[in-house]
């Protein structure tokens, strides 16, 4: 319900600040709109059909792995910490391994084969909920830890900083590491919260000390790196991490003697249909976002918090940062694009412009994430999954702030 009354504050927010400008003497606003609302429609179906090669590819590959026995291997890998956090889901059950595969795709920065993987983990879960039109508890663990988006490897964010022309592009990787950090714990303890999950588990304060001190880890050792060593291996070490398991998959399989092939193209088609499966719910959420920016809907929020700020006497030097930050959950594209401008305006080096790297790399699209994994298994009500993510992601957007200054302020 909750994707709904937004989805509809869309369009009627859209139209009374329309009429307003309107009557303000823009009479090209309504043409705007419009024409924002069919371009975005036609770029969902676009991103959508975009999405069939790499979910066919990957889902053909997660079939290999079922069937080989990989998926099981991870699944009891990670079992007496996800048996804590998604109770609901039976030991050593598929979609454990999906879901670490998935965590580990986008902790690598790899978002483009994390979408997969992840509608993937879905459809498992979707499989053993027993009230098929709302999210179970398993699935909005799920995706709020998917929307806060922990990210080890913000390969893209660097590149983008190195053509902006940045002295050093890295040295946005220990703020953005420490940020998402805060935005994932965030939205864990939330949804433990409204699921009532004891997190002071010995199991679950086991694991997560192992995740801080490999985390610590890996601050301590790229902190030791110089920027074109943590460039390089930004940029080998994901892929090749993601390689050797798609690898793995394909020898246990030909060793237990599957075939490989037949395995693969079963999977293959359900990733061609999941890929189909989601283009209404991609387009109805682009739509509502493209009618909130053309109208200037967006401008006016951001101006009118910068505001805020300036009247209760804090500093003002991250406000420019902000759009990304609005935009963010909206829309990545978006987000990203607002980040490119401002490095190219005010220099990648900028105080706001690496706060806006940060808030980008700590942060995730979560109302296209939403809309995407819940339409993939066709489930419309979200239950508490909305709020405990975009509360994860305020809580990575406040981090990303705070952690820029304590680094560039």
């Amino acid at each position: 319900m909750a994707l709904n009354y937004i989805w509809v504050s869309f369009f009627l927010i859209t139209f009374l600040v329309a009429i307003t400008k309107l009557i303000g003497g823009d009479t090209e606003i309504f043409q705007n709109i419009v024409n924002s609302l069919f371009e975005s429609a036609a770029n969902g179906a676009t991103i959508s059909l975009g999405l069939i090669g790499m979910m066919t590819f990957a889902l053909g590959i997660m079939k290999i792995g079922e069937k080989g026995g990989m998926i099981n291997i991870f699944a009891k890998a990670v079992g007496p910490f996800f048996n804590r956090l998604f109770p609901e889901v039976p030991k050593n059950h598929p979609a454990l391994g999906s879901i670490l595969m998935n965590f580990s795709a986008n902790a690598l920065g790899l978002d483009n084969a994390a979408t997969p993987l992840g509608l993937k983990a879905m459809k498992e879960l979707q499989e053993i909920n027993t009230q098929k039109d709302a999210a179970s508890n398993a699935q909005i663990m799920f995706i709020v830890l998917n929307a806060s988006s922990l990210t080890l490897l913000p390969i893209s964010i660097m590149a983008y900083r190195q053509a902006a022309g940045a002295a050093q592009p890295s040295d946005i990787f220990l703020p953005i590491l420490i940020a998402t950090f805060f935005s994932t714990l965030a939205g864990l303890i939330t949804v433990s919260l409204y699921q009532k999950i004891n997190l002071f588990q010995k199991t679950v304060i086991l694991y997560l000390g192992v995740l801080a001190i490999l985390i610590g880890a890996a601050l301590y050792y790229f902190s030791t790196l110089t920027p074109k060593e943590i460039d390089v291996i930004s940029r080998v070490f994901g892929n090749l991490v993601l390689f050797s398991i798609f690898v793995s998959f394909i020898a246990l399989a030909l060793f237990k003697r599957i075939n490989v092939y037949d395995a693969f193209i079963e999977g293959a088609k359900e990733g061609f249909e999941v890929a189909v499966k989601i283009i209404p719910y991609l387009v109805a959420i682009l739509v509502g976002i493209a009618v909130f920016r053309a109208s200037g809907t967006m401008d006016y929020l951001i101006e009118g918090v910068s505001a805020l700020i300036a009247f209760a006497g804090m500093d003002t030097s991250f406000v420019e940062a902000l759009p990304v930050a609005f935009m963010k959950p909206l829309s990545g594209s978006g987000a990203r694009g607002l980040m490119v401008e401002l490095m190219a305006t005010k220099g990648a080096d900028d105080f706001a412009a690496r706060v806006a790297c940060v808030i980008q790399g700590s942060t995730e699209t979560t109302f296209y994430v939403l809309a995407v994994y819940f339409g993939s298994v066709a489930i419309k009500k979200t239950r508490h999954a909305l709020p405990c993510a975009l509360l994860a992601e305020l809580v990575g957007i406040i981090a990303a702030i705070i952690v820029a200054y304590i680094f560039f302020g």
